[in-house]
C-alpha cells in the first residue's frame, strides 16, 4: 500500500546518521552463522547495510580478497577498473577494496579525477581495455561499489568479469563461499596493505572522459543538437553527476543539470511508496520533483531524464508525465530497430526479461524480428551483445543497453544514460516524444495493464517456489480464459527462471521469491484492462498457493 507520504520531500527524522554509519561498518564485526550477515550475490553483487552487520569492513575485505583468488584461478592478470558511486558506505568499501588489490599485486585502475564512476563507463572501461578479447593474457575486469538505487543506508559490492558484464552465478557463487570462509577464518588469509601505499600503486584511468567522448558511436547526438531539443537530467545525487554537465559541454546539446547535489543522506529527494529514501528512477513517488518541472505549457524541458545512484537505470519523463519502463522499453525497441539502425547486423534480436511487457513481444511481431526472452537478470543478455547478435536488451525495472550504431558493443552491463539519451534521439528523429510514440503503439497493439505486488512467503515457501516444476500448477483456468503455458525455464535459453510464469491469451503473471525479504513478487499484466488485471493478481496468489500446499 503507497503511503500518503509518498512523493513528499524527505524529512529530518527520515535521514540516516552517516557518522553512525560509516563507523558501523569499521566496528561492527558479522556473525559468520548468522544467513543474514553472510556474504551472499543475488543479481547485482552484495547488499545490505552496516547497521545491520550486512556491510562491513568485514565482508569487502574478504570479498575483495575472494575476488582476487578468483581473478588469480581464471588467469585474469590484466588490469582491475575500480568505481564507486554516491552511498555513504561506498567510499569507505572502495578504500578497503584497495588496501586489499594492491596487497595481492593486482593493476589498479580508479577514476582520475578521484569521483564518482557509473556502473556503464566501468563496463565501457573492460570492454575498450579487452578489445573484443574474452580470453588469453592480460584480461581486464572490475569492481563496481554500488547497491544501485537502494535507501541511503546500504552499501553494495559487484564483480564485472572480462566480458564487462555482471558476474553470472558459476563466478558468484565461488566468490561468496571463498568469502564467508575468509570470515570464518577471522580473516587470516586476507591480504592488506595500508590505504597510504594502496592508493599510491593505484592508476588513474580517465572514465569520464573515455565515456563520453565516445557516446556519438551509439546515440545520434547530432540529431539532438541539431533539433535543439531541450533536456532536463537529474543525477538523483548520483554517479552521473558530472557526466550530464560533460555531456552537454563536449556535445553541445541544451542540457541542464537540474540537480548537481551529491548528499550521502538524499535529504533532497521525495520520499518512494514506503516512505523510503529511494533513488529509484522508474517509481513517480522517487520521481515527483523532476516530473513537476515538467507540468504545464511553460516547462522549461521538451524531456526530463533521471537515473539512479550507479546510472545503469533510467527513467524518462515527457510532457505527460513519467514513463512506465515497459512502455519506454516498446518505443526504444521500436525506434532501433524499425531504421535507425541500418548499420546493425542483420538478424540482430531483441532480449527481454520474462517479467518485462508483452508490448514488446507485439512489437517485436510487427518489426519482423526474432524476441529471445530470458530469466531475470541483465547476465543473460551479456554474450549476445558482445558478439552482435542482440542489438538491445532489457529489464522491466528500467535497465536496458543496445549495441554501437556501427553494430558492435558498448556495454554489457545496463546503461541509463544512453536509453535517456535515445529519448532525446527518439523526439529529435520523428518530432514525437516517446509518450506520443507508444501511444500510437497502443492504438495498434492495445493497451496493456502491468502491475508488480508482493505477496507474503517464509524462507521454505520461497524455496519451494523456486524449484517449482510445471506439474505443480494444477489451476486450468486464469481469470476466465484457459491457460495455455506453465513455465519454470525462459523460452529463449532455457534456463530456469527461479519461479513460476503462467500465461493466458490476454494475460500473464509471474511469481518469484525476493531475495532480500519474507515475500515473493508478483508481476502480472493483462490486455483486458485494469479489472482483468486485478482478477490475475488475486488468482494468481491462489494458484501459487496450491502450488506450494
Amino acid at each position: 500500500m503507497t503511503s500518503s507520504r509518498a512523493g513528499q520531500p524527505a524529512e529530518p527524522a527520515d535521514l540516516v546518521d552517516i557518522a553512525h554509519l560509516v563507523t558501523a561498518y569499521y566496528t561492527t564485526v558479522p556473525d559468520p552463522d548468522d544467513v543474514d550477515q553472510q556474504v551472499a550475490f543475488g543479481t547485482s553483487g552484495h547488499r545490505g547495510s552496516a547497521l545491520d552487520g550486512a556491510f562491513n569492513e568485514t565482508h569487502i575485505l574478504a570479498t575483495t580478497q575472494a575476488i582476487c583468488d578468483y581473478r588469480r584461478s581464471q588467469g585474469f592478470d590484466g588490469p582491475l577498473f575500480i568505481g564507486r558511486d554516491t552511498h555513504g558506505l561506498s567510499e569507505p568499501a572502495w578504500a578497503s577494496a584497495l588496501e586489499v588489490l594492491a596487497a595481492n599485486d593486482v593493476t589498479v585502475l580508479v577514476d582520475a579525477a578521484d569521483r564518482y564512476t557509473p556502473t556503464p563507463s566501468v563496463s565501457h572501461a573492460i570492454l575498450r581495455a579487452n578489445a573484443g578479447r574474452t580470453t588469453g593474457p592480460g584480461l581486464a575486469d572490475g569492481i563496481v561499489v554500488t547497491p544501485s538505487h537502494n535507501p541511503p543506508r546500504d552499501g553494495g559490492f559487484k564483480y564485472n568479469p572480462p566480458h564487462g558484464g555482471p558476474a553470472d552465478t558459476d563466478a558468484t557463487k565461488v566468490i561468496a563461499a571463498r568469502a564467508n570462509e575468509l570470515i570464518r577464518g577471522g580473516l587470516a588469509e586476507v591480504k592488506r596493505i595500508p590505504f597510504g601505499r594502496a592508493r599510491a600503486a593505484a592508476e588513474a584511468y580517465d572514465f569520464l572522459g573515455t565515456y563520453v567522448d565516445d557516446l556519438p558511436a551509439v546515440v545520434d547526438l547530432d540529431a539532438v543538437r541539431a533539433a535543439g531539443v531541450r533536456i532536463g537530467a537529474d543525477p538523483l545525487g548520483g554517479a552521473s553527476v558530472d557526466y550530464w554537465g560533460a555531456i552537454a559541454e563536449r556535445h553541445r546539446l541544451d542540457l541542464t543539470v537540474v540537480n548537481p547535489l551529491v548528499d550521502p543522506t538524499w535529504r533532497f529527494m521525495t520520499l518512494d511508496w514506503d516512505e523510503k529514501i529511494r533513488m529509484d528512477c522508474s517509481s513517480p513517488s522517487a520521481m515527483a520533483s523532476l516530473v513537476a518541472r515538467m507540468d504545464g505549457a511553460d516547462a522549461a524541458f521538451d524531456l526530463a531524464t533521471g537515473n539512479d545512484a550507479d546510472a545503469d537505470r533510467h527513467g524518462i519523463v515527457t510532457p505527460d508525465g513519467l514513463m512506465n519502463p515497459n512502455h519506454f522499453l516498446a518505443v526504444a525497441i521500436e525506434h532501433l530497430f524499425g531504421g535507425a539502425r541500418p548499420d546493425w547486423p542483420a538478424g540482430a534480436r531483441i532480449g527481454k526479461t520474462l517479467v518485462s511487457s508483452s508490448m514488446i513481444d507485439k512489437v517485436a511481431g510487427g518489426l519482423g524480428a526474432d524476441l529471445v526472452e530470458v530469466p531475470v537478470g541483465f547476465k543473460w543478455f551479456v554474450p549476445g551483445l558482445i558478439d552482435g547478435s542482440f542489438g538491445f536488451g532489457g529489464e522491466e525495472s528500467a535497465g536496458a543497453s543496445f549495441l554501437r550504431r556501427d553494430g558492435r558493443v558498448w556495454t554489457t552491463d545496463k546503461d541509463g544514460l544512453i536509453l535517456a539519451l535515445l529519448a532525446s534521439e527518439i523526439l529529435a528523429r520523428t518530432g514525437e516524444t516517446p509518450s506520443q510514440r507508444y501511444a500510437a503503439l497502443v492504438e495498434r497493439y492495445g493497451d496493456p495493464a502491468y502491475a508488480r505486488i508482493d505477496a507474503p512467503a517464509d524462507r521454505a515457501q520461497k524455496a519451494k517456489l523456486a524449484a517449482l516444476s510445471p506439474d505443480d500448477v494444477r489451476a486450468t483456468e486464469l481469470a476466465g480464459e484457459p491457460i495455455l503455458d506453465r513455465l519454470v525455464a525462459a523460452p529463449g535459453n532455457g534456463a530456469p527462471i527461479g519461479g513460476l510464469k503462467v500465461v493466458t491469451a490476454s494475460a500473464w503473471f509471474a511469481a518469484r521469491p525476493s531475495g532480500t525479504e519474507d515475500v515473493y513478487k508478483i508481476y502480472a499484466e493483462s490486455f483486458a484492462g485494469p479489472e482483468h488485471l486485478a482478477r490475475v493478481q488475486a488468482e494468481a496468489r491462489e494458484v501459487v498457493a496450491a502450488a506450494l500446499g
